[in-house]
């Protein structure tokens, strides 16, 4: 049997920082209210979350601030501005659940990744609190023991 190959498959949008500078608690999947330009630039695979951040409005409505989209090449005038900020699709039993934990205190919303789910443009958020400087440095040592462990097994076989 031969195994088909994937060349559909989409680009994904990471946030480097996000693992590093905190520790993640619960995820959730939210949708995202994007533009038709922002759609084929996120398509692309053209947009950066590095920076973003996340608020819950005084309406309850959840948005990501400092997403950089950029500009669609093939664009008309009507291209969309890079930086805007992005409203997220979530159920108010989430958006409830989201804000009691940032209330507890500390704790802030971290936006994950942004995919494609069936068509439609998803964007990955957890719940996490910021790292300290030695929360990061005991995550480096752990990391450079495992791989020391690692190479000294793979050596003895």
């Amino acid at each position: 049997m031969s195994k088909k190959k994937d060349n559909n498959k989409q680009a994904e949008v990471r946030n480097p920082k996000a693992s590093r500078d905190y520790e993640l608690g619960e995820r959730y999947e939210a949708g995202l209210v994007l533009t038709g330009t922002e759609v084929k630039a996120l398509r692309a695979g053209r947009a950066n979350i590095a920076d973003a951040f996340i608020r819950i409005d005084s309406d309850n409505i959840p948005t990501l601030y400092h997403a950089h989209v950029s500009e669609y090449d093939f664009g008309n005038t009507n291209n969309h501005n890079p930086y805007r900020p992005r409203r997220l699709l979530l159920h108010a039993k989430e958006i409830r659940k989201i804000q009691a934990s940032i209330q507890s205190g500390g704790m802030s919303i971290v936006p994950l990744k942004i995919y494609f789910a069936h068509g439609l443009a998803k964007l990955q958020l957890a719940v996490g609190k910021g790292k300290k400087l030695f929360d990061k440095r005991n995550d480096i040592k752990k990391r450079d023991d495992e791989r020391y462990i690692r190479r000294a097994l793979a050596s003895r076989r």
